[in-house]
């Protein structure tokens, strides 16, 4: 469980750091990339631990897929709340199919 709180909050500071800037078009690319530098710290600072532990109970497959799931899940909501977009019903069935692959991934075979 603490590796999936880890993988949230390093999602969270992730989107930020990647498309949080798309509301402020008129800041210089530098001060935005800069900025995007130092919220990315902030997300490995989760990100690596969440890795380190989970691959004691995961495989690297299984967290990859796991942290692509809640990777659309905070961006959907992200871009909902936070760009005000749209969600459209052909994103939905596109999410849907990578949740197929959660069930590939992790069912015992």
């Amino acid at each position: 469980m603490l590796t999936v709180v880890l993988l949230i909050l390093s999602n969270i500071f992730m989107t930020f750091a990647w498309y949080g800037h798309l509301k402020y078009k008129d800041t210089p690319l530098v001060k935005v990339i800069m900025i995007s530098w130092l919220i990315a710290f902030v997300e490995y600072c989760f990100q690596v631990p969440a890795n380190r532990i989970g691959h004691n109970f995961f495989s690297a497959a299984q967290l990859k897929i796991m942290q692509e799931v809640i990777t659309l899940v905070v961006f959907t909501v992200f871009s909902v709340l936070y760009l005000k977009e749209g969600l459209k019903w052909n994103y939905i069935v596109g999410f849907l199919m990578i949740l197929g692959a959660v069930f590939f991934v992790f069912k015992k075979w």
